[in-house]
Formats: structure tokens, sequence, C-alpha cells
């Protein structure tokens, strides 16, 4: 059932945003797109989009992945669905952020494409989890999933280009 009142705890939920925008954030010390840069030396698909766009949009997408398990740690832990909520969480993040490894740290498209099927999997677990316990709190996620996807085509076009 819903809760009428979103938020109980402001102290929490702004915890939650900055550590998933902190956490998030840890993957850009592997990359590397200037000029000089091996990113740069790759050939990309028509549909690259500006590298302004991604501050902004992962900025967005971690600030939704905060206010999503905040809605789950407020309302789910009487659910048997929060620990793998929780752990699923977890486990999706580690993926995103060794993405940025994989792909920028190891130059290596292949397994950066390994590593984002994986991810675009346990996103749609815990999308599918999280509406268990709360549903605003699955269709936050929505915009990343969407984003992952259209970032799995990009991986897989630069795999292509590049193989």
């Amino acid at each position: 059932m819903e809760k009428e009142t979103l938020v109980r705890s402001p102290l929490t939920l702004i915890g939650l945003i900055l550590l998933c925008n902190v956490i998030g954030a840890t993957g850009s010390v592997f990359t590397t797109t200037g000029p000089d840069s091996w990113y740069a030396s790759l050939v990309k698909p028509w549909f690259n989009p500006p590298g302004w766009l991604f501050a902004p949009a992962w900025t967005t997408l971690f600030t939704l992945m905060g206010i999503a398990l905040y809605l789950v740690l407020m309302d789910g832990r009487a659910s048997r669905w929060f620990k793998p909520a929780i752990a699923i969480f977890a486990f999706q993040f580690l993926l995103n952020v060794l993405w940025s490894y994989f792909f920028f740290g190891l130059e290596s498209p292949l397994l950066g494409l390994i590593d984002i099927l994986l991810l675009w999997i346990a996103i749609l677990a815990c999308i599918l989890v999280f509406m268990r316990i709360r549903q605003l709190a699955g269709i936050l996620l929505v915009p990343y999933i969407l984003w992952v996807s259209f970032a799995t085509l990009l991986n897989y076009s630069i795999f292509v280009l590049n193989g």
C-alpha cells in the first residue's frame, strides 16, 4: 500500500541521494575521454551523444536511485522482499561502477558489453523487487533502465565498429 507521506526522514533521503551520487561518481575515476584518450580514438556510431550530456544524465539517474532506495528503506523493512531488494540494488550498483573500469580502465568494449548486459538484467530485477515493496520505487528506476538500454546499444556499436 502506498504511503501518503513521501518524506518522513529528509536527512535520510538527502544522505541516500548523496551516497548514490558519490558511489556512482567513483566510476568516473576510470573514465578518460579527452582528445588524446583511447576513447577519442574509437570509431563511434552516429547516435553517440555529446560528452557534456553524461554528467547531468548520470546525476539525475543516481538521484532517482537514491530516492527509490529511500522509499524501499522507509517502507520495506517488514517485507520479505526487503533483503533481496537491497542485495540486488547493491549488486546492480557494483556492476554499474565496474562497467567504467572494464570499458575505460581496461579499454575493453567487449568486457564493458558483457558487464552492461548483466547490469541491464540486474536493473530489471531491482525494478521488479522494488515494485513489490513500493511501486513508486520501481517506477523511479525506469529512466535508469532506459538509459542503460541506450548505453548497451552504444557499447555494442562501439564494439562492432572497433572490433
